[in-house]
């Protein structure tokens, strides 16, 4: 990382006019250091060549400061320590030579220099506490662990400092996120430190591992939930291709503790381990402070549900499930100690340069420059010393690092930062190194490809099709489609054959459809294969057609919309058609054909680009609103919901080549508010066929298509209630505000009171809200009953799909029969139905882990209401519907 830049500006500098001296000034100013400034960097850039070797000339120049300014050296440690953690050992090992007596020196009365710098890092500690900052917290006890093994630190005052993490494990109603991440800030300090603590106190090591494995055990059912392997089976079977992080960090833990840490030596780089001890003496150990881990801050703003919680969404409140792609062999074991201390590693690297990707790949691949001899491969050509080959290690570099990124892209429910930087470092890495990354990426794909049919979980699916359409666009759409054409054999619904068109269709969002197409193998190219479509992804028009029924009738409202009509006069024009099909056809539903015709003639309108498309909802809005209220086709109460639901089927209907633009229209309609995020929940299913249906007459069922559709509208109803309570809080601070200044305005006036006259009483009475806050008000509360009116209409629709009852028009057959052990042993039979409900499920389940929080608000009246029907029911669907609600809705642990 680059912490000075030098702008030379030259030829800037000439085009732009400027006087020579400006740019000599200004230039002075930017390579002017303090001799601090300078110090500070030396620390920081520490290991640049030979961190070994740079030690002792380090040590020695911040010694050789006068005066020495210690906050520049302490905020040097700080900022390499939190940004550069694989250089911590080295810190470590730096402060331990600033930590012996100077030599030579006549006075050494007084706290060691080493002593003052760690007194002055304890400060920074402190306020990364105080904030919260959770990775800096960590990766400070890192530190604090290596100054321990060096005798820097005393055991006693770190063992009482991993316990002070552990007291939070204790905290009444903790959340998940907190008690993960004091849990992790211990079990890493002790994976570190271990040897040096167990010898100094078995007992309290002991406590520590026995209380992060107590309140671990008290989060297993969540587990069940987010794993990356979809297991609806058994809650309690172990996966063998992915891992959670903190039950790896017991397992290390464990393992460590009954060998009694003899791992923590060979593990890490121990540079001060060649130091001579310390001399009692002139040097003792450093105590660390007690500390109290600060409470959680909850914001409330006074805006409850009817659950009375408060309706802020808190994330990270789900165990993190990493997947593995390969083998021991390849890539680390993270259940040992190295595997866990070099993914740590990694994921830190990861998470910390996510400001600059391009550092963020240089520094991954120059990572076994900071792990011990043989952690990984030499490169090639690169002779192997006899302690590399004798480490018995030798992981491969860039498997490591590739898988340990898509462990991260693939975290459930939703990932720590953006998916396109994942995508990117991979992208990034393979331009780094193509000959070594590429071959890596290749192996990933298909491995994961052939995880599809053994459960890998269907998000976790959708995600890797993304993956690799855009991994595709980046390097020619370039792959060995041949290796799947056998796959072509296996029924439409296959996870396989679904992975393929939702690629297909990725690749061709990025790029052309004929473009595509030539990718392909020729068998794969044919209409019957379903990998790909025939024609190109666009509008169709139903009415575009002169043998097309009611063709004049399209071509009448389309020379209005052309002609830039008002509103009015097309509104006029619709009403006129509708009493010309009804006397010409009785038997049909005049009032859907209408919307139809004005939606699609619209649409068409707009197909062009996507500022057409604006442009013809905008100027047509008065007309939309007339579809949806029933204005035009309809004058009942129960007339709206159906006309919107024959606006919705209109749009689909036209972009049904182009499944994106679906779900980009009905976005758009949802953000003019011509329909309500429940009103697109209820069309999705009520239209979900699943994935490769034809003939769209099975079960019901959702795809990833209809997920992206649920999603967008209770994103929508969610963002909505978000924005409204913001605004309320906003105008609540403000009357706030200004009736405190209003009081300390009309403060008590001395000279004007009377002796004999009777003091006034306050006011008690309410304030008066304003107009503002009071319509503020008003939308908060309409906009949360469109918030649960969406939830609820969903988590009814997934309850119809999925637990089969005698109410249900269209009862699923395939929902109890997919869940048991017997079943899933005979999937390669599986019909396309059955892999159609396999997918609702995944799909039932993401939506309880991902809108979680927003659930658990609602959670006394949505359970009680979608499972009335099947409260009793002993169905093994119904059974796990409900144990999967009450997990996600926080009322079973």
């Amino acid at each position: 990382m680059s912490y000075e830049r030098q702008n030379h500006g030259g030829g800037n500098r000439r085009r732009r006019k400027e006087p020579d001296y400006d740019y000599h000034d200004r230039r002075q100013e930017v390579l002017f250091e303090t001799p601090e400034q300078k110090l500070r960097t030396a620390i920081i850039k520490l290991g640049e060549v030979d961190a070994v070797e740079e030690l002792p000339r380090v040590a020695r120049h911040i010694r050789e400061q006068t005066p020495v300014v210690v906050p520049a050296i302490s905020e040097g440690f700080r900022i390499g320590v939190t940004e550069q953690p694989y250089k911590i050992p080295y810190y470590a090992a730096l402060l331990r030579l600033l930590h012996d007596p100077p030599p030579l020196a006549e006075d050494t009365e007084g706290p060691s220099f080493g002593k003052q710098i760690l007194e002055d890092f304890w400060k920074g500690f402190q306020a990364f506490l105080d904030k919260l900052a959770w990775r800096e917290a960590r990766l400070c006890i890192h530190f604090f662990a290596h100054l321990t093994i060096a005798k820097v630190i005393s055991a006693e005052s770190l063992i009482s400092l991993l316990q002070s993490f552990t007291t939070v494990l204790d905290e009444f109603g903790v959340s998940y996120g907190r008690a993960k991440k004091a849990a992790l800030c211990a079990a890493e300090g002790l994976m570190i430190g271990g040897s040096i603590l167990k010898s100094s106190s078995a007992s309290s090591v002991t406590e520590i591992i026995s209380a992060i494995q107590a309140y671990n055990d008290t989060v297993s059912s969540s587990k069940w939930l987010v794993q990356s392997t979809m297991n609806l089976r058994s809650e309690n079977s172990s996966l063998e291709n992915a891992d959670e992080l903190l039950d790896t960090a017991l397992t290390v833990l464990h393992a460590l503790d009954s060998s009694d840490f003899a791992d923590s030596w060979t593990s890490f780089p121990q540079p001060y381990s060649d130091y001579a001890d310390l001399d009692p003496t002139t040097s003792t150990p450093f105590h660390l402070p007690s500390v109290l881990v600060p409470p959680e801050i909850i914001e409330l703003d006074g805006l409850s549900t009817d659950a009375g919680e408060d309706a802020q969404v808190k994330k990270e409140e789900w165990p993190e499930y990493f997947q593995r792609l390969f083998d021991t062999t390849v890539t680390p074991d993270p259940t040992t100690l190295s595997g866990y201390s070099v993914r740590s590693a990694l994921l830190d690297i990861i998470d910390i340069f996510e400001v600059n990707r391009k550092e963020c790949v240089r520094l991954l691949m120059e990572y076994p420059k900071w792990t011990l001899p043989g952690t990984f491969k030499p490169k090639p050509g690169a002779p192997i010393k006899p302690e590399e080959e004798a480490s018995g290690r030798n992981w491969q570099l860039e498997s490591t690092i590739i898988e340990t990124i898509l462990g991260a892209f693939f975290v459930l429910p939703e990932t720590a930062h953006k998916s396109i930087y994942y995508i990117s470092l991979i992208t990034e890495l393979c331009k780094l190194s193509p000959s070594t990354v590429g071959p890596a990426v290749g192996k990933s794909i298909r491995r994961l490809y052939n995880s599809l049919a053994d459960g890998l979980d269907v998000d976790v699916a959708r995600r890797f099709a993304e993956w690799f359409a855009v991994h595709m666009s980046n390097f020619g759409f370039q792959w060995v489609w041949k290796e799947w054409i056998p796959d072509l054999s296996l029924t439409l619904q296959h996870p396989k054959r679904a992975f393929m068109r939702r690629a297909i269709e990725f690749e061709i969002r990025l790029s052309y459809h004929d473009r595509i197409l030539k990718t392909l193998p020729p068998v794969m190219q044919e209409e019957d294969a379903y990998v790909i479509a025939v024609q190109t992804p666009g509008p169709d028009f139903e009415y575009e057609e002169p043998t097309s029924p009611h063709h004049d009738a399209a071509q009448s409202v389309l020379n209005l919309l052309r002609g830039r009509s008002k509103a009015d006069e097309v509104i006029a024009h619709l009403d006129s058609l509708k009493n010309t099909i009804e006397s010409s056809d009785g038997s049909v539903n005049v009032d859907a054909i209408v919307r139809s015709i004005a939606v699609q003639s619209l649409l068409n309108i707009g197909a062009r680009s996507f500022s057409h498309l604006l442009n013809a909802i905008e100027r047509y809005l008065p007309l939309l609103r007339s579809l949806a209220s029933g204005g035009i086709a309809g004058t009942s109460a129960g007339g709206s919901a159906e006309a919107k639901g024959d606006i919705l089927t209109a749009a689909a209907a036209f972009w049904k080549r182009n499944k994106q633009m679906v779900n980009i229209v009905f976005d758009k309609l949802m953000q003019y508010q011509i329909v309500d995020p429940t009103d697109v929940v209820a069309w999705t299913f009520t239209n979900a066929a699943g994935d490769g249906h034809l003939s769209g007459t099975g079960p019901l069922s959702l795809s990833a298509f209809e997920w992206d559709l649920l999603k967008g509208a209770l994103d929508k109803a969610n963002g909505r209630v978000m924005i409204a309570r913001r605004k309320v809080a906003a105008l609540r601070k403000e009357e706030d505000d200004n009736r405190a200044k209003a009081k300390a305005r009309g403060g008590v006036d001395v000279s004007s009171m009377e002796v004999d006259g009777d003091a006034k009483p306050e006011d008690d009475s309410p304030a008066v809200e304003s107009p503002a806050l009071v319509t503020a008000l008003k939308a908060f509360a309409s906009l949360t009953r469109e918030q649960k009116a969406a939830l609820s209409r969903t988590l009814d629709g997934f309850v119809s799909c999925l637990a089969p009852s005698p109410s249900d028009l269209n009862p699923n057959p395939h929902a109890s029969i997919v869940i048991t052990e017997k079943a899933w042993h005979n999937r390669a039979n599986w019909s396309g139905d059955e892999w159609n409900t396999w997918e609702t499920w995944g799909w039932y389940r993401q939506f309880c882990r991902a809108y979680s929080p927003y659930l658990r608000n609602y959670a006394t009246t949505l359970g009680t209401v979608s499972f009335a029907k099947i409260e009793s029911s002993s169905d093994p669907a119904a059974q796990l519907l409900r144990r999967t609600w009450n997990i996600a809705a926080g009322q079973e642990s």
